[in-house]
Formats: C-alpha cells, structure tokens, sequence
C-alpha cells in the first residue's frame, strides 16, 4: 500500500506483529478511530517515540489467510476513509502472493 513498515532490521520482521508507519502530517491515532467507526476493526497503538506516528496490526496465534485479506482490506478501506494518502491495491497484491505460496 506503499506505507512504510517500522522494522528496526529489515528481514527480521516480527511474526506477531506489524507496525505501520503513517505518511508525514497524518496522526495514527485519528486514523485508528476511523478505522474503529467505520469498520470496526481495532489497530493497536505504539507509544513513546513513535506514538501518533504508528498503527500496529498485530497477527498472533491462529490467523489464517483469510483472516490476514479481510483485516488488510479493512485497513485500506479506513485509509481511504480517513484520507490517508496510499497506493490502492494492497489486498489484491496480497492474495496474489498467497495464492503463488500455495
């Protein structure tokens, strides 16, 4: 969705937990109440340094393929919704790549 990742060493991603990183002058914390309203799907935050600057997806114990799509689109319609600037299409890119891993 051309967000930035927050990974302190890329290719060491967390298996847990996706922190995403919001576009300069958009508060994450604005961001996660539209999610919340609109579509009723609840990111988690991030504090100290980063706070307001960050949503969390996180993707613990059962969390299948589906399960991954549907909060994706979530994310990317509330994005839309709350006007954060991003490149439309996340969720198909993503069902293509899991689709070719199976």
């Amino acid at each position: 969705m051309g967000l930035e990742v927050l990974c302190a060493r890329q290719g060491h991603e967390s298996g847990v937990l996706t922190a995403v990183l919001m576009p300069k002058g958009h508060s994450a914390d604005a961001f996660r109440a539209a999610a919340l309203k609109h579509f009723n799907i609840s990111l988690g935050n991030r504090l100290s340094k980063v706070a307001d600057r960050v949503f969390r997806i996180v993707h613990l114990g059962d969390f299948n393929d589906l399960m991954l799509t549907g909060t994706m689109a979530g994310v990317e319609m509330a994005l839309s919704k709350a006007g954060v600037p991003h490149e439309k299409g996340g969720v198909q890119a993503a069902m293509d790549q899991l689709l070719a891993d199976r």
